[in-house]
């Protein structure tokens, strides 16, 4: 009898992925080793809407995908707390000026700690219509979005899951935020969007609903 999870699935076809496609990129090695504390990550983190028209480096953005859900133990254990451990969430990127990356829409690849382009476009544009003409999606050099397919969680905790996922999604975007804050860099979490139209711009799949969309970079 096969005894692996729906989880252990999409990891198996991540793999699989990240090994046949020469659209998957390798990223840079994360660091825990910060400058500042994470006393002072907190004390400084605060919503910005208002961006330098600046880009980002490749490396900034493998340690914000790590912050969100980056592996963190040889079980497979991640940045976030999960209940049962069932990592509900798939990460996106919208990748408008990022140095090292071409400009495209990204899917976060966990296990591997890779990303797989999806589209070659500059997705902030319709991205920006998708939220209600929410500005900072469209000026911030690089946009997360957090997505969740609830049935990873609901099938062993039924209705109580959704509150446990939502629970998640909150704790990978502070996790984002705080690590934005000590690569000295801002971020604001938006969550009001048109939920079909993130999912058609972003090319999630059908069971992939977009909760959070993060936009990242430095403060003006």
């Amino acid at each position: 009898m096969d005894r692996s999870s729906p989880t252990d699935a999409l990891r198996k076809d991540e793999r699989m992925g990240s090994a046949t496609s020469d659209r998957v990129i390798s990223l840079p090695e994360i660091k825990t080793d910060g400058r500042i504390s994470l006393e002072k990550a907190l004390h400084h983190r605060r919503s910005v809407r208002r961006y330098h028209d600046t880009a980002l480096n490749l490396s900034v953005i493998s340690q914000l995908l790590w912050a969100a859900q980056g592996i963190t133990n040889p079980r497979g254990l991640r940045t976030t707390p999960s209940a049962g451990a069932l990592y509900p969430l798939e990460i996106y990127l919208i990748a408008g000026k990022v140095d090292e990356l071409p400009t495209g829409i990204y899917k976060y690849l966990i296990q591997d700690h890779e990303l797989l382009m999806t589209a070659a476009v500059n997705g902030r544009s319709a991205l920006t219509r998708a939220g209600l003409g929410q500005r900072s999606l469209k000026s911030a050099p690089a946009v997360l979005i957090v997505c969740a397919v609830y049935e990873r969680v609901t099938i062993k905790y039924g209705e109580r899951g959704i509150r446990y996922i939502h629970m998640e999604a909150g704790h990978a975007a502070q996790n984002i935020g705080l690590q934005a804050v000590a690569l000295g860099l801002s971020t604001v979490v938006i969550g009001a969007f048109h939920d079909s139209e993130v999912k058609r711009v972003v090319g999630t799949a059908e069971d992939e609903h977009p909760l959070y969309l993060i936009p990242v970079g430095r403060p003006r």
